[in-house]
């Protein structure tokens, strides 16, 4: 295929806020028709989610995301402007409206952990709470010497508040670590991926070991809901009351599977209550039962109590606030989700995890076809070739993306063109902030400056 050269007079000038899987898409597209992009990425380098929230065993997945998102930013017509972070290096409101872009799409993520719903659980942030998002970050770049973030050492008995993907992800962080440390303490190396692979019970088996002699007590996921209402795998749109059905056997299924394979445990029907606090640090939580009543889990009089080594809160991810743009509740204040419109910003549009409202690569498929138990299972590690599928589901993620960036792209080239003026304008406003930042327009050289020489 020959280069696809840069257009000599582009009709359109698009501000693209995020550069990971959605940006990325989103700036291909526009690209193929003749429109140039400036993307502006808050981070040195732009994988988003596929970096710092896909953990990192999922290695051949990564490595595709990575490449794909890159074949994309050093398209001719589309500018990348790394570590810079709307709202703050460059403010929202001037972006819009004196910048001169014809339009501007928000395709920054979902990065903000939805609280603990229990009155005062904040100030034991780092005192025995810790928000998934901070933990799978710390995760995926343990192995860094030069990793200036927050490092949380995987520990045993930890309580897992959650019932999505990202739990089960937090919970296998967790049993991996600690089973590797005891194996260690052994003279048993494991790798990390080899165990996350092969799973728990095979590793052991081939040591002449069980889990028992381990002495791990082994993590817990406490779920508001039962195991068949995990949202692991959709219930199609329009499904008969028999195709949910075998949808909720096959959550339940992928659940058990992935609890025998990694060994961590599964309390369902319960809810955050209160706090358990000793010396000034989170030892604990009050757990209330619920009951489901019409599709939804309603409180009881019974409570319970359990302590653990820590408290790990993944109920969900949310936007963080951009100065300038409203807000309702959680979440940004869209006039129309589909396109991510606003009243107040007629040419700001978004896609991807901001305008869906979740923060997981999986679950936040809006607009894509149904992803069923196999793909899931493929995420999990739990097929018969561990991740050999995800290639499947790479490109599952990839078409929901074009999608969503098709429906953006055909709103964005039906704005009035660009003035040369304008344009030109632009283009110097551009080119000061990436000498600001060090960035010399070499892409592939940039990420190789800024890829840490013991990256996993």
């Amino acid at each position: 295929m020959p280069p696809v050269m840069p257009s000599a007079t582009p009709s359109h000038c698009v501000a693209v806020i995020g550069g990971a899987v959605a940006g990325a898409e989103l700036a291909g597209a526009l690209a193929a028709r003749g429109v140039e992009v400036v993307v502006f990425e808050q981070n040195p380098r732009p994988y988003g989610k596929i970096e710092d929230g896909l953990p990192r065993w999922h290695v051949a997945l990564r490595r595709k995301e990575y490449e794909s998102i890159g074949r994309n930013l050093t398209l001719p017509d589309v500018r990348y402007v790394p570590l810079t972070k709307i709202g703050k290096d460059v403010d929202f409101h001037e972006l819009v409206e004196g910048w001169g872009f014809t339009g501007v799409v928000l395709a920054c993520g979902a990065w903000r952990d939805r609280p603990l719903p229990v009155e005062g659980a904040d100030e034991y942030v780092d005192k025995g709470l810790i928000y998934q998002n901070p933990f799978i970050i710390g995760f995926n770049h343990a192995g860094e010497k030069g990793y200036r973030g927050q490092r949380y050492e995987p520990q045993d008995d930890a309580l897992v508040v959650g019932g999505g993907l990202a739990s089960i992800d937090v919970a296998k962080a967790i049993m991996l670590e600690t089973t590797r440390a005891k194996l260690g303490e052994r003279g048993i190396e494991i790798g990390m991926v080899e165990l996350e692979v092969k799973g728990i019970p095979k590793i052991l088996d081939a040591h002449g070991l069980r889990f028992e002699d381990l002495g791990l007590a082994g993590c817990t996921i406490f779920y508001r809901r039962r195991a068949e209402d995990m949202p692991l795998v959709e219930v199609p749109e329009q499904a008969t009351p028999e195709r949910e059905a075998k949808v909720r056997k096959a959550r339940e299924r992928l659940l058990g599977k992935a609890m025998e394979k990694y060994r961590f445990h599964f309390e369902p029907l319960c809810m955050p209550d209160g706090l358990i606090v000793e010396a000034e640090r989170l030892v604990g939580l009050r757990f209330r039962r619920t009951r489901m009543e019409k599709g939804r889990p309603v409180p009881t009089d019974e409570t319970f109590e359990r302590r653990g080594a820590c408290v790990i809160s993944s109920i969900g991810s949310i936007p963080e606030p951009i100065p300038g743009i409203p807000m309702k509740g959680e979440l940004f204040d869209f006039k129309d989700w589909d396109l991510g419109r606003f009243d107040a910003y007629p040419t700001v549009f978004a896609t991807g995890n901001v305008a869906t409202g979740k923060g997981n690569i999986v679950a936040s498929r809006k607009h894509a076809r149904y992803v069923g138990e196999t793909m899931i299972a493929a995420f999990l590690g739990l097929g018969e070739d561990g991740h050999a599928g995800e290639e499947a589901l790479a490109d599952h993620s990839a078409e929901a993306a074009r999608e969503a960036a098709a429906r953006v792209t055909a709103q964005v080239v039906a704005q009035p063109h660009i003035r040369p003026d304008a344009l030109a304008g632009i283009r110097a406003r551009v080119q000061e902030r990436q000498r600001t930042v060090g960035y010399a327009g070499d892409y592939a050289r940039w990420i190789e400056q800024v890829t840490p020489p013991d990256l996993e």
